[in-house]
């Protein structure tokens, strides 16, 4: 923790405010400033080309900065200032390029597409597709390239919808040619999209080629950006990312860095906390209707303390004869069908809300906080009080 000063530094920030993750940064940088400040935060105009070379005029010491041209490449390291830049592309971490000599936040695209593989198949999906965006780039490969491994070690392939050509990347046009693609696609079809405004998009196509989510198309985002997801319809279900913590991070490094020590370049990263379910995966994807009436039941009563005997009754079967057909449709058993989904809301609870470990057993169906802690130790390798740690 750096000692107290009377020192004020003033950094310049340059982040996508548009986007959770980018307000998500924000949140981390000021954070850090109110607690070991003083700081002037500015949040920096688009243009910095025009605005950067005037840095040392008004006293500006550091820098936390998305870099998307070299133009504002070549601005940003003349000014000799400490500089953690936002993603970088493939060209600029290529050795000769001088931005791979500086620290970098980045999301975790292996575990966000790995999670968001996981939340698929869970919901009994065979069918998979990845839809990025229309100008690709490595972070958005990365998602894509571990949601199609993930999908290939159990056994499924995945389909890649392609990148339009220049011509056809205004969305009026898109539209179609992503509806007709999708058209194309085995159902009922699992999607995956980059971000959540391309999730946005595919629900929209979907809606263009008479497409129903999720029966048909079950599609999940990433960023968690809750008014972007409520407001699509059906509301989107996204892979949230601590985004805040790595804000923190990274102002922690820059002040340690505009104090003159010297610091080893490093990743600050970006990682995936939790799936956010809303209706737009909300399916059970089996041909069994008695199995799919069993999940929804189990998900929709997850708040509670939920038994292998109350499924069955529910759904009309015997014990037996509902064991036997659950692990012939999703290959495990009604109980761990039970917990997955029980430990799947006491982690959101955890990252979301300052409930006590009691208080979460109470809401997700657990008998006292000790029975949580014991299950979830065991299902998660770590303890809820570990696991809410973590994600701060």
């Amino acid at each position: 923790m750096p000692p107290l000063r009377s020192t004020r530094f003033h950094v310049a920030l340059l982040l996508e405010t548009s986007r959770e993750v980018g307000r998500g940064l924000l949140r981390g940088v000021r954070r850090y400033a109110r607690l070991h400040g003083p700081w002037g935060l500015h949040v920096m105009p688009g243009d910095l080309v025009q605005t950067v070379p005037t840095m040392r005029a008004w006293g500006g010491t550091g820098i936390i900065a998305r870099i998307p041209t070299a133009r504002i490449a070549r601005a940003i390291l003349k000014t000799g200032l400490p500089v953690i830049a936002g993603p970088l592309s493939a060209r600029q971490l290529a050795p000769s390029n001088p931005l791979s000599k500086l620290s970098e936040i980045r999301a975790n695209g292996e575990a966000v597409g790995s999670m968001a593989a996981g939340h698929l198949m869970e919901r009994g999906l065979r069918h998979f597709a990845f839809v990025g965006v229309p100008r690709q780039t490595n972070w958005v490969e990365r998602r894509q390239e571990a949601f199609c491994k993930r999908l290939a070690e159990a056994g499924y392939a995945c389909a890649v919808y392609p990148a339009p050509p220049a011509a056809e990347r205004d969305w009026g046009r898109e539209q179609r040619r992503l509806a007709r693609w999708l058209r194309g696609q085995p159902k009922p079809l699992g999607v995956m999209a980059a971000l959540d405004a391309r999730g946005r998009q595919v629900i929209e196509a979907c809606m263009e080629s008479g497409l129903r989510v999720p029966d048909e198309v079950a599609v999940i985002g990433v960023d968690n950006d809750e008014l972007l997801c409520e407001l699509c319809d059906p509301p989107l279900s996204s892979i949230a990312l601590n985004a805040e913590k790595a804000g923190y991070e990274a102002a922690e490094l820059l002040d340690r860095m505009m104090r003159g020590e010297k610091v080893t370049p490093r990743r600050i990263s970006i990682e995936p906390t939790h799936v956010v379910a809303r209706q737009s995966t909300e399916i059970a994807a089996t041909g069994d209707a008695k199995i799919a009436d069993a999940l929804r039941f189990i998900r929709h009563e997850a708040n509670r303390p939920l038994s292998v005997t109350d499924v069955a009754a529910h759904i009309g079967l015997s014990r037996r004869s509902l064991e036997l057909r659950f692990r012939r449709a999703l290959g495990h058993t009604v109980l761990t069908e039970i917990r997955r989904v029980q430990l799947e809301r006491v982690r959101a609870f955890l990252i979301e809300t300052d409930l006590t470990i009691g208080q979460i057993a109470a809401q997700c169906g657990f008998a006292n906080g000790n029975y949580l802690g014991k299950i979830f130790r065991r299902e998660c390798g770590e303890t809820p009080q570990r696991f809410r740690l973590r994600q701060a």
